[in-house]
């Protein structure tokens, strides 16, 4: 179905914000995982640009933020929401997990969602526990798998 990829990659667009303006400066992007086959024959998966994806492909959220202003930034939250057609799976290695929500108002882990399975989740969001200085970034990444 070629249909399907094409609108899930707008959806992952539209669900990606990119803010330009201001001191906090956001982007995201989407990479889907990748089979590569290395000269000594052994297989290696990589992170490539998401162009083309299909059902049971798995793919990485990154949200990628930076205060390119002159005052230190509080009290900072960001709330990415999973596309429909995407379910959540884990934090992406080297990213904080982030609290989980299935209605976009009630936030916290599985467990503390009580029975819920990851793909009830439709919003990850991450709070920044400091104030984020002038000239610091950080990012934030989940992985998830194509319904």
């Amino acid at each position: 179905m070629t249909i399907r990829p094409l609108l899930l990659l707008a959806a992952l667009a539209a669900a990606s914000p990119a803010l330009a303006a201001g001191p906090l400066q956001v982007a995201s992007k989407v990479m889907v995982e990748a089979r590569q086959r290395a000269a000594d024959g052994t297989t290696r998966i990589a992170l490539v640009p998401a162009h083309r994806v299909v059902p049971g492909d798995r793919v990485v959220f990154t949200l990628a933020y930076r205060n390119t202003g002159a005052q230190p930034l509080a009290d900072l939250v960001f709330d990415n929401p999973v596309p429909s057609g995407v379910a959540y799976r884990a934090p992406a290695p080297n990213s904080p997990a982030p609290e989980l929500s299935v209605d976009g108002r009630r936030y916290g882990t599985l467990a503390q969602l009580g029975a819920v399975e990851p793909d009830a989740v439709t919003h990850v969001r991450w709070r920044l526990a400091r104030p984020l200085a002038p000239g610091a970034s950080g990012t934030f990444a989940f992985q998830a798998v194509l319904k």
